[in-house]
């Protein structure tokens, strides 16, 4: 195999041969294909596609690129969630614990920040001492034990995936559907779970901006999960303003914590639940995704879920210190307000760019190598259709970059979109999608 004639050929719109595929992501995993030919790569694939048969053998390369797990000793059916990545989407570090917590084990394996979006490594990462770096083993124990794990790639699971999803992060080969696909399935069937829910975000924070790619996302991650025989079901959900107010690691982590302490956000609290209720389905646990919903909220209001994330904190050696005394965490050098210089509604938030802009902060990376502050990041006063008044609070910005605090308070500023009506409040859920197709959405979370 010519790695030169692999790219030439992709770049051209030819498909590519089982082989070529197989032999170019295993010589990357041994380092015998360096990353700027790596990266030629995908920047061709993000111009010129795949087919279904070469994103099947991609996958498939991917997912054999390393060890696929066997939890088949553990009880239960076991089930993941995977979102595609939004900004302020902190829906994992509340749903494992919640699904956990009901009975379900739950296998995570996640990713870190990804272009404009956060990364639940990350997130979890900034509790001081938290360990995502598990090895197979103690991944294994943790979900027998505990009923969830959340830990990120290890050398021995889909190590093609983890090598190439820094890469894509820095090269703006992110958007495309056939990278995304290769790089969700091939972490989530290695990682021995029985089952699948995926959160496929769309709209102006997320990397598939309109609903038809985002259904065609979907279509294509239910596919290959369900020719592998895993049950697998997707949502379309909407990511046009950030979930819940935070954006930026410890900020987000500690919405987590209060959620899971009762303290629901309605944007939240809908996706959540109904990806938990999902997941319970599938599980086994329920009938329904609706009773699943009702599950879920029992464990929250019950106290039930919050103590599975302490005991999941605790396991994986963070501080649970700092989750139960959030003041004792270092502050930012700056924080800064950013005020309304009119009044009216909230019309409309540029998700993408304050995602872009939390990681300007400090909150995510801009070159592979970049350390994260986790104190930085963004808080949002206001959502969508919100009044507002001349001089009232829109956002506060943490960082520890003062230099960039007035061309951050302008960005964010612009980011925030005022007009003199109101926006009508709607659903974060649009359609579900199975391997019968797409069906439009209309169950609703009962507070």
């Amino acid at each position: 195999m010519n790695p030169v004639e692999v790219i030439r050929k992709k770049r051209n719109g030819e498909t590519l041969s089982k082989g070529e595929l197989e032999a170019f992501i295993t010589g990357y995993v041994r380092s015998e294909i360096p990353d700027y030919q790596m990266s030629a790569f995908l920047m061709a694939v993000y111009f010129r596609g795949m087919t279904d048969e070469e994103t099947s053998t991609f996958t498939e390369a991917m997912l054999h690129s390393g060890e696929v797990i066997n939890l088949s000793a553990i009880p239960g059916i076991k089930v993941d969630k995977h979102s595609t990545g939004g900004v302020g989407d902190k829906v994992s570090l509340i749903l494992a614990p919640i699904v956990a917590a009901c009975g379900v084990p739950v296998p995570m394996i996640s990713g870190r920040g990804l272009g404009h979006t956060g990364g639940t490594l990350d997130k979890l990462e900034s509790i001081p001492g938290f360990r995502t770096d598990l090895s197979v083993d103690e991944y294994k124990r943790l979900v027998a034990e505990v009923g969830a794990a959340l830990i990120g790639q290890t050398q021995q699971v889909a190590p093609a995936d983890k090598k190439m999803y820094a890469l894509r992060d820095v090269t703006a080969t992110v958007e495309s559907i056939p990278l995304i696909a290769g790089s969700i399935m091939s972490k989530k069937l290695a990682e021995g779970i029985d089952a699948l829910v995926l959160d496929v975000k769309t709209g102006n924070g997320a990397f598939m901006r309109t609903y038809e790619d985002s259904v065609a996302l979907a279509k294509t991650l239910v596919s290959i999960g369900t020719a592998v025989g895993k049950k697998t079901v997707g949502f379309i959900t909407d990511m046009n303003q950030p979930l819940g107010y935070a954006v930026g690691n410890w900020l987000e982590v500690l919405e987590a914590v209060e959620c899971l302490r009762g303290r629901m956000l309605p944007d939240l609290e809908e996706v959540t639940y109904v990806l938990g209720g999902a997941m319970l389905h599938l599980g086994g646990k329920v009938p329904s995704i609706e009773e699943g919903m009702k599950q879920c909220q029992s464990a929250v209001r019950s106290g039930k879920a919050y103590e599975k994330f302490v005991e999941i904190v605790e396991r994986q050696r963070g501080d649970i210190g700092f989750i139960e005394q959030p003041s004792r965490y270092p502050q930012p050098k700056c924080s800064s307000e950013v005020k309304s210089s009119r009044s009216g509604y909230v019309h409309r938030f540029e998700s993408m760019r304050i995602g872009i802009l939390a990681a300007e902060l400090g909150a995510g990376r801009q070159k592979v190598d970049d350390a994260i502050d986790p104190k930085a990041g963004i808080v949002l006063r206001k959502k969508l259709g919100d009044d507002v008044h001349t001089g009232e609070t829109l956002a506060i910005i943490h960082t520890d970059r003062q230099h960039i605090i007035d061309h951050a308070r302008n960005v964010l500023e612009s980011c925030i979109h005022i007009a003199d009506s109101s926006v009508p409040r709607q659903s974060r859920i649009y359609a579900s999608v199975d391997e019968r197709g797409v069906t439009p959405w209309t169950a609703r979370v009962q507070c």
